[in-house]
């Protein structure tokens, strides 16, 4: 197998295979949740084409943005019980076939179950807790670093297709651009086939960083997938640390992924901003995230993650604030996407490292998942209500406003955090 070979050419460098595996996770993570982000070029064209409102539109992209996170504890499980390789290829295939199927939509109703069900459950399969769970299984050392890597790679490739995706769609029409991204999706397939293994132990390795000290990796759950996900939700929905998590990451949602990312190409458009420049300002938006995100990393591997969330989040909700009083100008919408954009989603490293801490490194990923779900949801809420907001009300600003104070919620809420694990929360974990 082509991973064994690259293995033992890299271990004679003295380079571990786990860098491989964080470069194909990173290129999957970056080419799938492509079509996470995508959508939000094809609203106006295809209120043009087909006549849809943009709440009947939002409905649909909410849909996938809650499966997106619903799906994610099953993900883990699954993950755990058939292996990273065989889930992430299914996942890749689902979103391929939800994708070619809506090239030939001519209904509302094909949107809503392409886009918002098949979309949002391929997506599902892998969405954060593909990196949480490289990272916790093929690194000891350097963990938070690789969060950030991998978290980076989601939201940046929500982002920085969009420009390309959005000349496509003038250019050519937004079929075209939908099968540029079942190319992508195609290629990112063939590289987890051939160099994505399950765990360091598949290669005769230890995780990078591990001196043998780390536990040995449990077996498979005996339990179905169901009822694993289920037992994990009942076990840390017992501690006030995994609700205060899950609170926090709703309001992160609802102001990332459902609001901005979804809905700030149309809201450019209601000031006359063309869609290319508000995608490349999106996709600005991705490298400047792609740079916080790592940098948040790094950060979270030395510094209390409570204080890096408070920051995290006070300084987005300022941003957001913000972006009604920049005037839609080039020079202060250059501001709000260096300053928003290098706090994306700076929040999931220390987020993912403060689950590890109180829940252990084998449950992190499934926890994780959980509290992603509450990011999901968030992202969901938001992706409607700003639909409805634009219909109702012909405005998105009231919309941002209510995610800019929200976010100032979720800074104070977060210092409640002990700085320490529970007593019961570590016993929980041992257990």
């Amino acid at each position: 197998m082509m991973s064994s070979w690259i293995s033992t050419r890299l271990a004679a460098r003295d380079i571990h295979y786990g860098w491989v595996m964080v470069a194909v996770t990173f290129l999957t993570s970056l080419i799938s949740s492509a079509s996470v982000g995508a959508p939000g070029v094809f609203i106006l064209p295809l209120e043009k084409e087909f006549g849809w409102s943009t709440t009947q539109i939002s409905s649909a992209l909410s849909i996938r943005l809650l499966l997106f996170g619903l799906m994610a504890p099953f993900a883990a499980a699954m993950m755990a019980r058939f292996g990273l390789r065989n889930v992430v290829v299914s996942a890749l295939s689902i979103i391929m076939a939800g994708l070619v199927a809506s090239l030939t939509m001519t209904q509302a109703w094909h949107l809503i179950a392409l886009w918002g069900f098949v979309v949002g459950f391929g997506t599902g399969m892998t969405a954060m807790v593909l990196g949480a769970t490289v990272a916790t299984r093929w690194f000891v050392a350097r963990r938070g670093l690789v969060v950030g890597i991998l978290s980076a790679s989601v939201a940046t490739g929500q982002l920085i297709f969009l420009p390309i995706l959005a000349y496509l769609t003038d250019a050519f029409g937004w079929r075209m651009a939908m099968g540029l991204m079942c190319v992508m999706l195609a290629f990112a397939a063939m590289a987890v086939l051939l160099l994505m293994r399950d765990r360091p132990s598949d290669l005769g390795l230890r995780p990078f960083g591990d001196d043998g000290t780390a536990p040995a990796p449990t077996a498979p759950p005996a339990a179905s997938i169901v009822a694993t996900a289920l037992a994990t939700l009942r076990d840390a929905a017992r501690t006030r640390v995994f609700w205060i998590l899950f609170g926090t990451f709703f309001i992160c949602g609802a102001s990332t992924n459902g609001l901005v990312q979804t809905h700030l190409i149309p809201m450019c458009a209601d000031f006359g901003i063309p869609a290319t420049t508000s995608a490349t300002l999106l996709a600005a938006m991705g490298i400047f995230d792609f740079i916080g995100t790592i940098l948040s990393g790094w950060l979270s591997d030395r510094y209390d993650n409570r204080w890096l969330l408070f920051w995290y989040y006070g300084l987005r909700g300022l941003s957001l604030l913000f972006l009604p009083f920049t005037d839609f100008t080039f020079y202060g919408l250059s501001i709000f996407a260096m300053f928003y954009g290098l706090d994306w989603i700076a929040t999931v490293p220390p987020t993912v490292k403060l689950t590890a801490k109180h829940f252990g490194p084998e449950r992190a990923a499934m926890v994780f998942g959980w509290i992603f779900v509450g990011h999901q949801i968030g992202s969901a809420t938001a992706a409607f209500g700003a639909g409805l907001t634009r219909t109702l009300l012909e405005s998105y600003l009231p919309a941002f406003f209510a995610a800019g104070v929200l976010c100032i919620i979720a800074a104070a809420a977060i210092l409640l955090l002990q700085r320490s694990a529970t007593p019961a929360v570590e016993a929980a974990a041992a257990a």
